[in-house]
């Protein structure tokens, strides 16, 4: 859940900056800067990860690296998409087509106690699975949906 906080912080600097410079609380500009933020965030961290994010993928998966490093492409791609106002629908549903994909992932990756910073088999389980990704995962697929679709 602290990785929430980079969504949520941005956020709020967004919110305020533009009431200071706009005189307006512009929420679909500082929503979707957030949620880019939070994402372009993520995706640079399959390049700095790389290990730990390959233990993640199921074994079924073949050529793990390359899913890892793809993936980080699309989270960074995404994140520019949500910023362009003419792709941003069409970012957002993709994004959250991608999150639930994903979600295997973190499943997988909770079932093996993988520690995705360490990249070995010391993470906390499936504790953090319920406690913390569902929670998470919940609040990314409908932060994307009200940001980047309904406003």
């Amino acid at each position: 859940m602290k990785l929430l906080t980079i969504l949520f912080v941005t956020f709020i600097l967004a919110l305020i900056g533009t009431k200071l410079y706009q005189g307006d609380w512009n929420f679909l500009f500082s929503g979707n800067l957030g949620m880019a933020v939070f994402i372009i965030f993520t995706g640079f961290a399959h390049f700095k990860f790389q290990k730990g994010m390959a233990m993640m993928i199921p074994d079924f998966m073949p050529a793990k690296m390359f899913w890892v490093y793809f993936t980080g492409i699309i989270e960074i791609a995404a994140g520019i998409g949500l910023m362009i106002p003419a792709i941003r629908e069409l970012t957002a549903i993709l994004l959250i087509i991608f999150l639930v994909l994903v979600f295997v992932a973190n499943i997988n990756s909770s079932q093996k106690k993988v520690n995705l910073f360490k990249g070995d088999y010391s993470g906390p389980g499936m504790s953090y699975l319920y406690k913390e990704r569902i929670p998470m995962q919940i609040i990314l697929i409908a932060w994307t949906w009200y940001f980047g679709i309904y406003l």
